[in-house]
């Protein structure tokens, strides 16, 4: 079934307005017929509500509410992803596969070794990119809310943006104690929020960890192998989506 986000403002009592590229991709793309069955989410909870297409006009698909189902998809953590910048088009691969994970939040993190330097205007047209990768995302997985991608941060405003966070991680690869990395993971419970900081190619420096653990971020240990920045994160993600959903 196909999904589809629309503002709080355009669901009212048993109506449901669909307009913009929405409107186009439903009727000029997917062909939908009147009667066919949506699904479509505010983006702010985790509730689907099952539409039924009524009818078209000139701009809009107007739909009649059938029901909500309320048992959604969300997991009951959420996970902020603060990804050291990689090169190339490699953030567009993390935050696609971290959107379907489940991460509540991407973060891009200006780190020292990174590759890549933006600037503010090119920065704001990254994220913005990025942001429609999120929402693409978030509709394939059939996500119950579409997850933000923050403006690029320092790494110490990252270490601010989680300093209240209950869960702190960050693969560190001089940490050997794999028993000590499952406990933190087994010890994620529903309700916590949890930070996952990863760097970029090369990691983080040792200043930029030295300041992470001064502000209770823990070093876990991804294994024997030396993982991809692009790889590591997803890593963390598994082992979470697992631990909440299991």
């Amino acid at each position: 079934m196909y999904r589809f986000f629309v503002e709080p403002s355009q669901i009212e009592g048993k109506r449901v307005v669909i307009t913009g590229s929405d409107f186009n991709h439903i009727k000029n793309v997917l062909r939908m017929k009147i009667g066919e069955e949506i699904a479509v989410s505010n983006g702010n909870d985790d509730r689907e509500y099952r539409c039924g297409i009524e009818e078209y006009t000139d701009d809009e698909v107007i739909c009649t509410l059938r029901f909500i189902k309320e048992d959604g998809v969300e997991l009951p953590s959420k996970i902020y992803l603060f990804q050291g910048l990689p090169k190339a088009d490699k953030m567009e691969l993390v935050i696609q596969k971290a959107i379907e994970l489940g991460a509540y939040e991407v973060i891009p993190v200006a780190a020292k070794r990174c590759i890549v330097k933006l600037d503010e205007k090119k920065a704001a047209a990254k994220v913005s990119r990025w942001q429609g990768i999120a929402e693409a995302a978030a509709k394939q997985s059939k996500r119950g809310v579409i997850p933000a991608v923050h403006d690029v941060m320092s790494m110490q405003e990252a270490i601010a943006y989680a300093k209240n966070m209950d869960i702190k991680l960050i693969p560190y690869e001089l940490a050997e104690d794999m028993q000590h990395t499952r406990e933190l993971v087994e010890s994620v419970e529903p309700g916590k929020r949890i930070a996952v900081f990863i760097g970029p190619e090369g990691g983080f420096e040792e200043s930029e960890i030295e300041t992470a653990f001064k502000a209770g971020i823990e070093p876990i240990t991804l294994g024997r192998r030396i993982l991809r920045t692009e790889t590591a994160g997803l890593t963390v993600l598994s082992w979470l989506m697992y631990q909440l959903e299991s």
